[in-house]
């Protein structure tokens, strides 16, 4: 199992596929159409039945019940894009054998080095083997590493007949990292009763509940008057945006935040004299969290508008996702099966918020209960992007045993 899931992964994790929130297509790129064909091929040779590539380049198959009761079809989903905050073009994984707890390298002439000083994790997996970056790109863990386990994991169950499972589909998804994986994810098709997403960080992670989520984009619009002549007609918009970023609270934002602490993060800022835009995501675990971030945002705004003229800022908001809590408790029993499923695999199960989103917030929300299992890696989405292999292995014996395991379920009724 070990080598099929790392000589997937490093084939996966060199297309490029970082999704763009600009383009307004789906998918947002052409190399996750690209990708998704080389994924539909894949998983029809190794044998699973009702493989399709739909007109928005969502992959489904389905690995065929081997038993006669009516077991419930469990389903797992992982996403295809790489994230547009960190280039994936080119990516040139490596891997540092028996890793000795000690710097790694991984670019000598840019002098960039994953080291245990800055990542004290690292030193959880010394001995193990870890698939790193070149220094250059991200590596693409998240979330190709999920993609490797659940057909590693497929693979093995087609295998071993002796294992006796229930029907199982899977799903590989588009644009998840400009929040749009679940637009055109076709539930009803999928016809599973609950499902995992294997896109969570280090081993063990088992989450059921996230962020509520939404997008604001603030436009300043000025005045550009010649500098040596400005003073009292020029309204310079950069200027204007720095000052409303200084009334957002300096502690409120990913770089000082952990667990359930919500956040203000500013994604893009792009400027000039005549005219800024600002792009945030806000993130809160409760509504209400939410809301008063909201509210904040337009009290700065009415603050801006009242100095320096009205229509001098413009604000508009989006909902992303809400906290797939709420949907996930009525059918605890699933999260508690995950766990089971970790345990008898000799995996210590972390329950644990997640500080973001997954496909599996909304589709939560769309009639398909989808907790969040680990993947494996370590931070996601930039250049010190590392995940050990064993747990990627850990993480396919995890996939199969809960297949396993829900085959049980009626066959016990």
């Amino acid at each position: 199992m070990e080598k099929k899931v790392v000589d997937r992964f490093i084939k996966y994790v060199k297309f490029d596929t970082c999704s763009d929130s600009v383009t307004g297509k789906t998918p947002s790129t052409e190399g996750q159409r690209d990708f998704a064909l080389v994924l539909a091929q894949e998983l029809r040779a190794i044998g699973l039945c009702d493989v399709e590539v739909d007109i928005w380049s969502y992959v489904y198959a389905t690995l065929p019940s081997t038993i006669s009761n009516d077991a419930p079809v469990v389903g797992f989903v992982s996403h295809m894009d790489t994230s547009p905050d960190f280039t994936g073009t080119n990516v040139s994984p490596r891997i540092v054998s028996n890793y000795d707890g000690g710097d790694i390298t991984l670019n000598q002439e840019k002098n960039i080095v994953l080291s245990p000083t800055v990542f004290p994790e690292l030193k959880n997996y010394l001995g193990q083997q870890l698939i790193v970056t070149d220094g250059n790109t991200l590596l693409g863990a998240d979330d190709k590493a999920g993609i490797s386990e659940i057909i590693t994991a497929m693979e093995y169950l087609v295998n071993h007949p002796e294992i006796k499972h229930g029907e199982v589909k899977i799903a590989f998804t588009p644009d998840e990292e400009i929040g749009e994986g679940a637009d055109h994810f076709n539930v009803k098709k999928f016809n599973a009763a609950f499902a995992y997403t294997i896109d969570g960080g280090e081993i063990g992670e088992l989450e059921y509940e996230n962020f509520n989520a939404t997008g604001a984009k603030i436009v300043i619009q000025g005045s550009s008057v010649h500098p040596g002549y400005a003073k009292g007609k020029m309204k310079n918009a950069v200027t204007i945006a720095n000052q409303l970023l200084a009334m957002i609270p300096t502690f409120e934002v990913p770089e000082y935040t952990s667990g359930y602490q919500g956040f203000y993060h500013v994604t893009r800022f792009n400027g000039m004299v005549e005219k800024a835009e600002i792009e945030f995501i806000l993130r809160d675990f409760s509504i209400q969290g939410l809301e008063e971030r909201k509210m904040l945002l337009h009290s700065v705004v009415r603050m801006i508008n009242s100095e320096f003229g009205d229509g001098t800022a413009a604000i508009a908001l989006k909902d992303q996702y809400f906290n797939m809590r709420e949907k996930i408790e009525p059918v605890k029993y699933i999260v508690d099966l995950a766990e089971q499923a970790m345990r008898e695999t000799g995996v210590d199960p972390k329950i644990v918020p997640i500080r973001g989103g997954t496909d599996g917030s909304r589709l939560s929300f769309m009639g398909l209960p989808c907790p969040n299992i680990f993947a494996g890696g370590h931070n996601f989405h930039g250049k010190f992007e590392y995940i050990p292999v064993p747990s990627m292995v850990k993480a396919c014996e995890v996939i199969v045993r809960i297949v396993e395991k829900v085959g049980l379920l009626n066959a016990k009724s």
